[in-house]
């Protein structure tokens, strides 16, 4: 199966869900205020999100206006066209600037953060770059014992402590080992609770301060690991992330699974962090950079 088809298939639900609606609508054979309004309806519900879909909706109303729509088959061109254009370019993770290059990766528990980190060591394993995971997730055994398997899986190194140790002091620990080997990537995982003791937010922060310590351009990147399956719950995710530690890309998991593919429209629109991966199967391989065109195009096809 090529990589367009595999995408084709991972958003197999969101398809049915929103392109079902669209093809519905526009099947009446007539572009008008009704239509439109119907239209602007299946893109909020497919969880695009009100300003995103009050700006592509916005875009066909001019289009209309202008006489540059006339008929269904325009209209859905258009429509397509200003849904890519609303996602921008592709934006993937690229390393930059002075080794270690370091990912801290943030989430709530089960979306899948461990697992993007897995695969993203597997990826930049087999693209020549050494890499070294930081197991700061402390509060639970079996992350750690799950990223020590996705460690050896990709043949990266760990630096772990013992279950309840400072998360902050494993990410400095990751940081000075990664220098003083010469390692090209450091993943650093983290905890995902929401209700403790210890707010999560401000575990974050200190994390992060300290990982400036170690090394005071770091960490290059913040990403975001969201459910897809979550849908407007993710956009609220980002939002609370964003707001207390910066986020500078998201990987949108388990689109697969679920017909609310349509939240990366939002997270786009109401945030403006670029989506920078996509989860759309089990395997390695499934964790591919988001490109907007190709992601539309599989969406419409």
């Amino acid at each position: 199966m090529g990589l367009f088809d595999q995408l084709k298939n991972g958003l197999a639900k969101t398809r049915k869900g929103f392109v079902e609606k669209v093809e519905a609508i526009f099947s009446k054979g007539r572009i008008d205020k009704e239509t439109i309004e119907e239209l602007e309806e299946a893109l909020i519900t497919s969880d695009v999100g009100i300003h995103a879909a009050q700006e592509i909706v916005n875009f066909l109303r001019e289009k209309i206006r202008k006489g540059e729509i006339e008929d269904t088959l325009s209209a859905k061109e258009a429509l397509k066209k200003e849904m890519a254009s609303l996602l921008g370019s592709s934006a993937p993770v690229v390393l930059f600037g002075e080794r270690p290059f370091v990912i801290l990766t943030v989430g709530v528990n089960g979306v899948g953060k461990t697992t993007t980190i897995g695969k993203l060591a597997s990826r930049f394993a087999s693209e020549g770059h050494s890499v070294l995971l930081g197991a700061s997730d402390t509060f639970r055994a079996a992350a750690i014992e799950q990223l020590e398997i996705w460690a050896k899986r990709a043949g990266a190194s760990i630096v772990k402590h013992q279950s309840g140790s400072d998360p902050a002091a494993v990410a400095f620990d990751a940081i000075e080992s990664a220098r003083h080997k010469k390692i090209d990537v450091v993943i650093i995982d983290t905890a995902g609770r929401l209700h403790t003791k210890s707010p999560l937010m401000e575990e974050l922060k200190k994390v992060k301060r300290v990982v400036q310590k170690a090394m005071p351009l770091a960490p290059q990147e913040v990403l975001l690991v969201v459910d897809a399956t979550t849908g407007q719950n993710a956009l609220r995710q980002a939002q609370l992330f964003n707001e207390a530690i910066g986020i500078t890309g998201v990987a949108l998991t388990k689109l697969d699974g679920t017909a609310k593919g349509g939240i990366v429209f939002a997270i786009k629109k109401e945030l403006g962090i670029p989506v920078r991966l996509i989860g759309v199967g089990e395997g390695v391989d499934d964790l591919r950079d988001f490109d907007p065109k190709e992601f539309v195009e599989a969406l419409f096809d």
